[in-house]
This record gives C-alpha cells, sequence and structure tokens, in this order.
C-alpha cells in the first residue's frame, strides 16, 4: 500500500494540516491545489491561449493591415495545417515577417477578467497553457501571466524577418499533452473554445467550452459551454473531485 506523500515543512498529521493547509513554519496560506497531496487526487487545468485568456493575434493583425483574410482561425478552418499555409502565403503576398506580428502583439491585452482568473486556477489548481500558437507570439503574454507552463509550436524565421516555415510540437498536440499528463496521475479538466481544442477536451477527463462559436457549440453538445470567467469558474469547480 502506498504511504501518504509529504511535503517539506507540512505537518505530516492529515486531521491537524487539512483544515488550515498551513505551513506552520511560516503561517502563510498554501494554494488550495496542495490538498490533493494528501487527497490522492491532483489536478491540472488546462487552457487555450487565444479566444480564452486573450485576443485572436491573427485577427488583430488582420485588423490592423486591413487584409481580412487573415480574420481565419481554427474556428473557420479545422485543418490547422491548411489555415498556416494559407496565412503564411497572404504574409508573403503583402512582404508582411515577424517584425510586423510582434509589434501588434506589443499592443495587445488579455481579456477581460483573464488575469483574475488564471490567480484563481493557480490557488486551486496546477495550471497548463496548451496553444496553437508559437512561442514567438505568446512570450509577451506569458510575463504578464508570470510564465505558466506553456506547450505550443515553433515558427521558422529567416534572416530578414520573414517567416518561413512553421514547426508544431507533435501531431495532434494539445489531445497528446493531456494524454501525458494522464500518464503522470494527474486528472485533468480543459477549456477551449475552437475545433483544434476538441480532441483535448474529449481526452480531458472534463473538457468546457468557452467563449465557442455557435458552429462549434452545436457540434459539440457533449461539452458545457460558457461565455464568463465566473460560470467557466464554476464549471472547473463542478468537476473536480475536491471540495472547492
Amino acid at each position: 500500500m502506498l504511504g501518504r506523500p509529504t511535503l517539506t515543512g507540512i505537518p505530516h498529521d492529515i486531521d491537524q494540516a487539512l483544515p488550515h493547509c498551513k505551513n506552520p513554519q511560516t503561517s502563510l496560506e498554501l494554494p488550495n491545489f496542495y490538498r490533493t497531496v494528501w487527497e490522492f487526487v491532483v489536478e491540472i487545468a488546462c487552457l487555450d491561449l487565444e479566444g480564452v485568456l486573450i485576443p485572436e493575434i491573427w485577427i488583430s493583425f488582420a485588423e490592423k493591415t486591413g487584409i481580412p483574410e487573415l480574420r481565419l482561425t481554427t474556428r473557420d478552418i479545422p485543418d490547422y495545417d491548411v489555415l498556416m499555409k494559407h496565412r503564411l502565403n497572404l504574409l508573403d503576398q503583402h512582404n508582411l515577417g515577424l517584425n510586423e506580428i510582434q509589434e501588434v502583439i506589443s499592443t495587445m491585452q488579455p481579456l477581460e477578467g483573464a488575469l483574475d482568473f488564471i490567480e484563481w486556477l493557480k490557488e486551486n489548481f496546477q495550471f497548463a497553457i496548451l496553444s496553437d500558437t508559437y512561442y514567438e507570439f505568446a512570450a509577451p503574454f506569458m510575463k504578464q501571466f508570470a510564465w505558466p507552463m506553456l506547450l505550443c509550436h515553433k515558427l521558422e524565421v529567416n534572416e530578414k524577418g520573414r517567416i518561413v516555415n512553421y514547426r508544431l510540437r507533435q501531431k495532434d498536440p494539445k489531445r497528446q499533452s493531456v494524454k501525458a499528463f494522464h500518464s503522470l496521475n494527474y486528472r485533468v479538466i480543459a477549456a477551449g473554445d475552437s475545433y483544434n481544442d476538441t480532441t483535448m477536451l474529449a481526452e480531458a477527463d472534463q473538457g468546457i467550452l468557452f467563449h465557442a462559436p455557435e458552429n462549434v457549440v452545436k457540434e459539440f453538445p457533449q461539452f458545457p459551454s460558457v461565455h464568463t470567467y465566473e460560470d467557466l469558474k464554476q464549471e472547473f469547480i463542478k468537476a473536480s473531485h475536491r471540495n472547492l
């Protein structure tokens, strides 16, 4: 039989420790997810990035450049490879590169309420962002989010700053990430907004649609659909096996 896991500086007496969940050396409140060490339910929250925590980068770039074809996202074209080839062709046609995209990103802010929601998640869950964006795009936002785990993709950029290719981390990366967390005995609750999130949501112990368009909601009725961070918080609470 497995013994109870322990954390340095935390009492071994579970009946004494759980009601207060404090480090006796500091008397500081510990995040609620540490309670799961004793309860043997370690839960991780996995979120998409664009459309869930930040505006869609390509839509913002389309508005700045006046190129409407760049507004298309995985909500419109489910096949990510088809979508990215479409985007790279448009960048070539208009002589645009990474620098121009990063200039637009530097003016963007997280969605209203996103920072508060992330803080609540961090206090109650382990937390990871699973995205089909690129590290070259996401870094400014990760700084604002206090550098959470981010699993996404890489761009190939030439010496002139032109994006010549993209490297996907792996096939169906969001779903594979959830499978990997399961193999580490994490229980996964995931939220996303688009077609490219649905395999992640299906693989998770509970999937949630957030800010999803009506066509996605209708096609995937098995997932609860919400549109505010307060409602998303309540879905995470309902999905958890802990008393949050």
